[in-house]
């Protein structure tokens, strides 16, 4: 099974974020974070496998940055 995340860095340890299951992890490095997120991911679908199920359901057609106008107010 592959599952799809999305990687940032917050200050010094980068972030890791699976889409589907919001299971989020983090490292020192892209890598060590990666692995951190495959761990906790396939103890997240350990515990629950009726959501395996639906992940493999999922056909990915692609994956975008997207940019939105910035007007938040404060």
């Amino acid at each position: 099974m592959e599952i799809l995340a999305a990687v940032w860095k917050e200050g010094k340890t980068f972030v890791a974020k699976e889409i589907f299951t919001n299971v989020v992890s983090q490292g020192n490095s892209i890598e060590d974070a990666i692995q951190n997120l495959k761990e906790a991911v396939e103890l997240y679908l350990e515990e629950f496998p009726e959501m395996a199920e639906e992940m493999q359901k999922k056909n990915v057609e692609g994956v975008l940055n997207v940019k939105i106008a910035h007007s938040f107010r404060t």
